[in-house]
């Protein structure tokens, strides 16, 4: 007997542009059948004629940087939900943020899963950061024991802040002695992942490096010039302390490294800038054997340094100048990114801003978006001409079969019954006030999308019904590669 069953939607999925008019049939969790006129359930959902997206596999989230893992795990998993998004893959390191320790994830990581239990409304992953020579040999014992594949280096770390500039990344970072966070390691990271794909060649599709392009040395030299300059102000300073090239470069030298190193499945992550991806298309070309992915921000297609609300928009890489955002949507429209993500990071006003408070070099870099996500994406791409199936590749298929997330992805018999059902005709205007997330504040106050989720299921969980969160928190924490 059928459990739930979603009546009268258009089934949107990668394999075909436009939706198809069907009902979703669901027991224990999972999708049985999609097809017009089926049998009720013991539960029966109304779809009204709205669109029926899978769930949105949001592969870029930080719970628990600028909050406590427990309270984000909630509070934004609650945001999540109201942007479609089912499935979050959070990244985690040691070091100042987060549990704000050092040491082996051995000790570190089952802490972190013991703080998120029980607590998200949606499912959700982690990816780790190998931050010492430690990390490094954990790989294997991360993959096999913990189901993590996937690992990121941040390349501008080892000499250049969070924020800003800074001359303490030692202590920031909370790096063994001797030890040093600069290009030599990132290349150990990279054999050891290698290998670690190597000794698992059953699983070495769905293991992968993904990496945050900037360059430190490029940053703090600009930044130096932006603040003595004095010209500029605000995200546009903020954006010409980090100038596209110091993205460029970076890519550059990680697509290198890959290339010594053999390690074939590499991700680009939240690429902002046309010489970003122009540098990511070359390096693509001038290495065939590299499996590169391509990753753009919701943030950085919807906002720029003109229209961005205030310095809450602070990020990095910085929101950029219209005419990278316009680059940014060129490369999505021809297929160049392979998914979009939030990159989520709550960060609520008394931390976010310094003193003084106008200063973009002294406010934190992040904030939250993920309940923009699927709307946001529908609602300018449409208008771009972005068609459906492409939007459902960008959200949910693509970045669950790159990660090992075998149930998630799309809507079809077998499948986890994760789906958002979004009206395409709903004009509304952003207000941070109206988000589950505890951030206060968000660059896209006052912007005027035109789709809106109204409904989220989780597993077949109704998680949001007509746009409010209901029930207890039901997402389980994902081992992968697997089918959970």
């Amino acid at each position: 007997m059928t459990d739930l069953l979603i009546r009268n939607v258009r089934v949107v999925t990668h394999e075909r542009d436009e939706p198809v008019e069907a009902d979703i049939a669901i027991t224990d969790g999972r999708i049985t059948a999609v097809a017009p006129g089926l049998p009720p359930g013991d539960d029966v959902i109304e779809g009204n004629g709205k669109l029926a997206f899978p769930g949105v596999v949001d592969a870029h989230q930080h719970w628990g940087i600028y909050n406590a893992l427990e309270e984000d795990a909630s509070t934004e998993s609650r945001a999540a939900a109201q942007g479609g998004v089912t499935t979050a893959l959070t990244y985690m390191r040691t070091g100042q943020y987060y549990l704000n320790r050092g040491g082996p994830y051995a000790e570190f990581f089952p802490e972190v899963l013991a703080r998120a239990e029980g607590r998200a409304y949606i499912d959700y992953g982690f990816h780790l950061a190998p931050m010492s020579s430690t990390h490094i040999a954990e790989l294997p014992d991360l993959i096999e024991k913990h189901g993590v594949p996937s690992f990121k280096i941040f390349m501008f770390y080892g000499g250049h802040g969070l924020h800003g500039r800074s001359n303490d990344q030692s202590r920031f970072l909370m790096l063994p002695d001797g030890e040093r966070y600069d290009y030599a390691h990132f290349e150990f990271v990279m054999r050891g992942v290698q290998a670690a794909r190597e000794r698992f060649p059953d699983l070495a599709d769905e293991i992968s490096l993904s990496l945050h392009c900037e360059t430190a040395e490029i940053m703090t030299a600009y930044t130096k010039l932006v603040e003595e300059a004095g010209e500029l102000s605000g995200l546009a300073a903020y954006s010409a302390s980090r100038p596209p090239h110091s993205e460029g470069l970076a890519v550059f030298i990680a697509s290198y490294l890959a290339h010594e190193t053999g390690l074939a499945n590499i991700n680009l992550l939240h690429l902002s800038s046309r010489k970003a991806l122009d540098a990511a298309v070359r390096m693509a070309a001038a290495f065939p054997n590299i499996d590169f992915r391509r990753e753009v921000t919701i943030g950085h297609l919807l906002a720029s340094v003109e229209t961005a609300e205030g310095l809450g928009g602070k990020v990095n890489p910085p929101i950029r100048p219209q005419e990278d955002v316009e680059a940014l949507w060129e490369y999505v429209l021809d297929g160049t990114v392979d998914w979009v993500v939030s990159d989520h990071a709550c960060c609520r006003e008394e931390l976010k801003y310094g003193e003084p408070k106008d200063d973009v070099f002294v406010a934190k870099a992040g904030f939250g978006g993920a309940e923009y996500l699927l709307p946001g994406l529908v609602s300018e791409g449409r208008r771009r001409g972005l068609p459906y199936g492409r939007i459902a590749a960008l959200t949910a298929w693509n970045p669950a079969r790159r990660y090992g997330l075998r149930a998630k992805g799309t809507i079809a018999p077998g499948y986890d019954a994760d789906v958002a059902l979004l009206d395409p005709d709903q004009t509304w205007t952003v207000h941070a006030a109206d988000s589950e997330s505890t951030q206060e504040y968000t660059p896209f106050e006052g912007f005027e999308l035109t789709a809106r989720v109204t409904d989220t299921f989780v597993r077949g969980h109704h998680v949001m019904d007509a746009g409010k969160i209901i029930g207890r928190p039901l997402g389980s924490y994902l081992v992968r590669p697997g089918v959970h």
